[in-house]
Formats: C-alpha cells, structure tokens, sequence
C-alpha cells in the first residue's frame, strides 16, 4: 500500500511539475493503456492499447514482434512505417522501396510476379513465363532487379549468334527475333520462316523441308542452283540425254518448276542449232521426232522427210545452182537459218573467198560434196608447207597455221613474220621500216644471229668514249644498251666500279658530271668531287671544327647534303624528347651550331618562368631541371625529391609517394595539409563507427596514424563512458556488444551484455527510488559504470525522492 501511495505521488508530482514522458509529446494515450501500479514492465497479454489507432495495423509477423524490435527507442513515434525503415533493402534501389507491391506481412514470398510483369514493359509469355528471374536478371547477389532491354537480342544475341540450323549469323537473318518466332512458344521450333530466298513454287511447294536441306547440322550449306540437287536427275535423262548432247546445267534455260520436268522448252535450238520457235518452221511442228528420226540421237536430222517438195521439184528449183544435192545435210548448209533468204554465200559465210580463192574451181576444195569441208589452210596446203625451204618451216618448227604469215594472195607474198618475236624480239631500231629482213637475214633464214654481236662486233670494237675493247667490256651489248637508235640512252652497272644514289641518280646528274669525258681516272671517294663544298661550309664551318673529311660519316648521298647524321654524343647526348628532335638541328640551335647552351635552363627557361602547377617561380625551385624531370617529353614523369621540405611523406603515403595525382589530383597549388582536407569522404562514408553522426573531431590525427586507418585509439572513457578502465575494462570485445545498432553509436545497451538477470537487479534495487530495468536508466544512475554512482534524481535533479 506504501509503494502505490509512492507512485501516485510521484506520478501527482510529474504532472504537477510538469515533468516530459519519456514517450515523447506526441504519445496521447493514457499511461494505463500498458502500465499497472504494479511497475512499468509491460505484459503484452493484459494491455488495452491497440496498436491499429497508430495508422499502422500489426498484420501477419509484426503482430508476433516485441515492441523493441521495431522501437529502438522510448519515443514510439520516431518509429517510420515505411517498410525500408526497419528492413534492409536487399534488392539495392532496383524495385523501389514500396515493399508491398510484391511481399507481405506474412513471408517474403513473392507470389504475384506474372501480375507484376504484365503491369509492366515485358509481360512473361512463353518460355519466359517458366524462366528462373535470375537467368534474365543476373548480379551477384541475386537480389538486384535492374531494368532490362526488352528487345530479344538484349538477351538472346548469343542464341542467334550460335544457331547453326539455319545459321543465322552466314544467312543475315534479321535479329528481330519475332519475325520467326513467337513470344508465346515455349521453345525456339516451330518458327514461322518465309522463304524469300528461295521461292518454293509448284513441285517445290510441297515437298519435306529434308529433301533438299540435307545436312541436318546446317541448313545454310545449300546451293539456290537446281543442279545442286537435280544432278541425278540431268545425268539419268534419257529421252534426251542430256550429258552427251552436253546440254547446259542451267535447268531453267528449258524447265519451271512444274512436277515432272514437263512442259519443257529448248529454246536455244534456234541460236545455236537452227529456228524451229521462229522463222519458216515456227508453229510447223508437234514433236522433235518429225526431224530427229533416230530417238537418242539428235545429232541426226532430216529435211527431205518431213517436207512437201519431192526430189524433181527441188532439183527443178536448184537448176544452175553450184554445189546443190539433194541431201538434208546439203540443205541444210544452204539454208541455214531454213529459209530461201538465208540461202548460202560464200561470202557471208565463215570462209570468204579472197585472193587465190577467187578463181579456185570449187570441185579442188570441195572434193567430198560440201559436208565437212574443211577451212584450215593447211588441210589444203600441207604440202607447200613440207616443200617450203627459205626458211625451212618444217626444220624451224614453224606452225602450220599459214595465215599467221601469210595472206590468201598468189604466190604466199607478201608475207609477215608476226612471231618473229617467239625467235627475236623486234624492237627499238630494229622495227624501223627501213630495215627490211635481208638487212639481217641477207636471204638466209637458217642461220642468222641472236646475239647483238653478231651484227654489231664493228660498232664495238669502234667505240671510243670509253674505249670498250681497252676497258675490256663484255660484248653482251644489252648489259648496258637497249635497241633503241643511236646506242642511247645507256644503261651501265655502275655498282660494279662505284654505286649510283640519291643525288647522284639524278637524271639531270649526266655521266660527264663526274667523268668530265674521262672514264680511267675518276675518284671514287666523296672529298675527290666535293672538297669545295668541304671548304665552303659555313654552317657549321667544317674546317674550323677539323670535321673529318670522310664525308659519309654525316651526309648521306642524298641531295642538298640533308638530312645529315652526327654523333652528337660526343658533344651532347640526345635523349627522351631531344631524340624525337634529332633530326630537326634548327630546333635547339637556330642556325648557329657555335654557341648552343649546354644546360636544361638555356633553353627552357620560357618553360621554367610560365609554369603554373606548381608555379616555379613563386615556389622558389632550383632552376637546375634534371634534378626533378628527366628528358622524356611533356616533363613527366618527375621526381620531387625534396618534398619533405613542404610536407612530410610517410606512413601510408609512401605507397602513393609516385602518384602525385592522388593527392594533387593535377593542382599543386591548393592542396591541403590536414588530413580531412583530402580524407573528408572517408570520414563521412565511415559507419563502424559513423564518425559523422556521432560528430568525431575531423582530426584524424587524434585517434589514427599515418599507417592506416587501424589500429586507431580513440579517448572513450573521458568523453563518453569508461571502457578501457573501471568496472567495463577487458570485458568487451566489440563495439557491437553495446552499441546494437552499427548504424547509429547513439544507442547502447547495458542490459543485454550484463551478466545480471533482470530479476537479480530487480531485487538488487530494490527500495532505489525510480529504478526501472532499461539502460538509459542504468547510464543515468551509474554515470561512471561503477556501484557507487550518483542517481541524477537523488543528487542532481530537481525533485528528490524522501
């Protein structure tokens, strides 16, 4: 009765004195909604609260949750009811936070992803209705949900690109995959395929895919050609046989694609044999066999026996007519194209009657009828040929195609010897018309010569200038001449004797430029010709530097004596970006060789005053550049090796010592000194603990070293609570034990690692005014973390208990 009487008062009192509840001022239910006079432990089986007024119905597991785990702390209503508040968002902003749309309150099962999909760009048809989420959605973990293209290929490009039957990728299908394929199927067959690259019509309309795409493995190896697969058929036509007429493989020249080969037509007869489509026999016809009697061989005809004129008639009609028989061959070769037009001429026939020809009786050439003539020369005149003796065609193996010489005049003259070239080629002054054949061959064919010596020994042995019987020159005349008049131009191997290049193969550069008409005693070394030039050179002046006189040391043979080499190492070693210059003189000493500087700063000194990051004047650097940079271009990579004069580099930095951008990030002139002026996001992105929220001094230097970033001390026991002496020294291992929430350093717990149980304590505090089993009550009385610790209300509040 004591006790109740106590707390009566001193909820009188709280009330009176207007003390806040540790609810907060928004908690507007009356405190014996959960609590009992008995004490302010809550028994969730006997409270009146209702938890549905709150906005936020308990449903499914929250309604078996302690209190605790959703209110971290006594302030219910810092409590958000959004789900991301209390659940981790696995799926990491890839679905949003609205849980619901997917979850409930019961499992994590998600049940209605069909619905969700159909709501969206890509409803799941087909074969996707049954896919795995994660054969399309691919992450690490699983849970990610990133938007996806919903364009087949975004996801089924290796599936077109792997398809061998058909391959896709060889036919340059298209890759929209549903001009085939349907989004509904369940598997890649059955794809609807238009056959635009081969139209199948009539007897190819119906047959099965199999019967011409042969290779199960690749449909894509067929040839469109119909020989391709009706090869049997060509080789075992019979009616016609169409291998030994030689008939083309081209099936469509004469069939369609109709069944059964038929109706066929062979419309090249007119072309290339004779008009049976056109002309005189047009429409006068039913079947090849009223001219081609003898089935299985169309080489054979008749025209006497299919026509209406008899033998008397026609031998009437043909009177006077040279030549005429009455014989289907005969007509025929009279009437070629089967009409009285196209009679025979000879003279538009494919052997004209010219020259000896003309008055040539035609029994001599058509000695067997006029079948089967023959229009070679030589089945006429073979025995000219055999009989010829200047020059002997037979000794000479000469063709016996006698039009390749000779004309059809009298007597085989004039003749051309166009293979003349086949025993000596006819050119330059040889092809002159004035040189008739006896110029060389004095009417003897058998024995002229090939070689130029042969008809030319005079002109060498005359020659003067150089002398070529002194010089002991080869008489193979064309080492050095061509046939062309007057024995120049001339080529000379001058390699042999001293070797012609650059300027020197100058066309402009004649032999008489060296030679000066004296071929014996030319020098062959360089100063021998250009000493002059040796002595004249100004610049620089090589006879005041004692250059050597070998000029081929430097110059090459190359005209105006550039570019030129130097071993320039002997006066200045060219290096890094000087090499990339080396050919360029002009670029370091401007025309005057004399008084180049030696040292970096004669020349880049302009570079030295105009540098900005970091500035080298303001920062009063040594003007001597190798002590920093090296010769390779651009100034990079440098090397700073005195910068401990302006900031210390150890620890961690020396690993970055040689990456200067990780700290400059390219301006040397604003970096910072203190730490967080570059660790300023590590400080804020740290969470174990969150240095931000729990305002850590941006020191760092206080709790870190320069080594890394742990192990770090940090002075705990003077700012917040002692754990590294008193009562809580070496009885904690991590941070986690106390502060259970790893996000917020701001919540500690003393009740969960105390090895006290809450009934032992209850009794332990028993008569301890305002005593409740909570930690933030256990940190308000034991401050210090030891037993003799001042209770705020006994010694320092406002309101004492007696």
């Amino acid at each position: 009765m004591r006790e109740l009487s106590l707390i009566l008062v001193f909820v009188a009192s709280l009330l009176y004195q207007g003390t806040d509840s540790p609810h907060g001022d928004k908690l507007e239910i009356s405190c014996s909604d959960c609590h009992t006079s008995e004490g302010w432990t809550v028994d969730r089986n006997t409270i009146s609260f209702q938890h549905n007024q709150t906005g936020f119905e308990l449903e499914g597991t929250h309604n078996q949750l302690d209190c605790k785990q959703c209110h971290s702390t006594l302030v219910f209503s810092d409590a958000q009811a959004g789900c991301i508040s209390c659940h981790d968002d696995m799926h990491e902003q890839t679905v949003g936070f609205d849980c619901q749309r997917c979850h409930n309150s019961v499992d994590w099962i998600v049940t209605n992803i069909t619905e969700i999909h159909n709501q969206g760009r890509f409803p799941l048809l087909g074969a996707h209705l049954t896919a795995d989420c994660n054969s399309c959605h691919e992450s690490a973990s699983n849970l990610r949900f990133d938007p996806l293209g919903i364009e087949c290929m975004d996801c089924h490009m290796p599936d077109y690109q792997a398809t061998t039957n058909p391959n896709h990728v060889e036919s340059n299908y298209s890759t929209n995959c549903t001009e085939c394929h349907q989004m509904n199927a369940f598997s890649w067959t059955g794809a609807n395929f238009t056959h635009a690259l081969f139209p199948l019509t009539e007897g190819h309309a119906n047959i099965d895919c199999n019967q011409c795409h042969k290779d199960p493995n690749d449909n894509s190896n067929i040839s469109p050609e119909c020989i391709s697969c009706h090869q049997d058929d060509y080789n075992n036509a019979s009616i016609i046989n169409h291998v030994e007429l030689d008939f083309s493989t081209v099936c469509t020249d004469c069939h369609t694609t109709a069944p059964g080969w038929s109706p066929a037509e062979f419309k090249i007869h007119d072309s290339q044999y004779f008009p049976i489509y056109s002309g005189e026999h047009g429409g006068e016809w039913n079947s090849c066999i009223e001219c081609h009697e003898t089935p299985g061989n169309y080489a054979q005809f008749t025209c006497i026996s299919c026509h209406e004129h008899n033998k008397g008639e026609m031998d009437g009609e043909h009177d006077e007519v040279s030549g005429y028989i009455y014989e289907s061959t005969a007509c025929l070769e009279c009437h070629p194209v089967g009409s009285e037009e196209g009679s025979f001429n000879h003279a538009t026939s494919n052997f004209p009657l010219t020259g000896a020809h003309v008055d040539t009786e035609c029994a001599d050439c058509h000695t067997s009828g006029y079948s089967n003539t023959p229009d070679l020369c030589s089945d006429c005149h073979m025995a000219a040929f055999n009989e010829s003796t200047n020059p002997n065609h037979v000794e000479i193996g000469l063709e016996n195609t006698c039009d390749d010489c000779h004309t059809t005049d009298p007597g085989w003259i004039p003749a051309e010897f166009q293979i003349h070239d086949d025993f000596y080629p006819l050119t330059g002054a040889h092809t002159d018309n004035t040189v008739d054949c006896a110029s060389c061959h004095n009417n003897d064919y058998v024995n002229t010569p090939n070689e130029c010596v042969g008809c030319h020994l005079e002109n060498y042995t005359e020659s003067t200038n150089p002398n070529h019987v002194d010089l002991n020159f080869v008489q193979t005349c064309d080492d050095c001449h061509t046939t062309n008049p007057g024995w120049a131009p001339t080529t000379f191997d001058h390699t042999e004797f001293y070797p012609l290049t650059g300027a020197h193969t100058d066309p402009s550069v004649d032999c008489n430029s060296c030679h000066n008409g004296n071929y014996e005693n030319t020098p062959n070394e360089c100063v021998g010709c250009h000493l002059d030039n040796y002595n004249q050179a100004s610049n620089p002046n090589h006879v005041d530097l004692n250059f050597s006189q070998t000029c081929d040391e430097c110059h090459t043979t190359n005209p105006g004596w550039s570019p030129s080499t130097f071993d320039h190492s002997e006066f200045y070693a060219l290096t890094g970006a000087h090499n990339t210059i080396s050919n360029d003189c002009n670029a370091c000493h401007n025309g005057n060789y004399e008084n180049t500087p030696d040292q970096c700063v004669g020349c880049h000194l302009d570079n030295y005053n105009n540098s900005t990051n970091p500035n080298h004047v303001d920062a009063g650097f040594s003007q001597t550049c190798d002590e920093c940079h090296t010769t390779n271009p651009g100034w990079s990579p440098a090397t700073f090796v005195n910068h401990n004069d302006y900031w210390v580099i150890t620890g961690a930095h020396i690993n970055i010592s040689s990456d200067c951008n990780a700290c400059h990030n390219g301006d040397y002139q604003n970096t910072p000194n203190e730490c967080v002026g570059c660790h300023l996001d590590d400080y804020n992105a740290t969470n174990d603990p969150p240095h931000a929220s729990a305002q850590f001094s941006t020191e760092c230097l206080t709790c870190h070293t320069q080594n890394a970033w742990e192990p770090s001390t940090f002075d705990h026991d003077s700012q917040y609570f002692p754990i590294y002496s008193g009562e809580h020294n070496n009885e904690w291992d991590l941070c986690s034990e106390c502060h259970t929430d790893p996000s917020n350093y701001s919540v500690f717990s003393c009740i969960d690692c105390h090895e006290h149980n809450q009934s032992d304590m209850n009794s332990e505090h028993e008569g301890v005014g305002g005593y409740v089993w909570d930690s933030n009550a256990c940190y308000e009385c034991h401050p210090n973390g030891e037993e003799g610790g001042d209770a705020p209300h006994l010694n320092k509040s406002n309101y004492k208990i007696n």
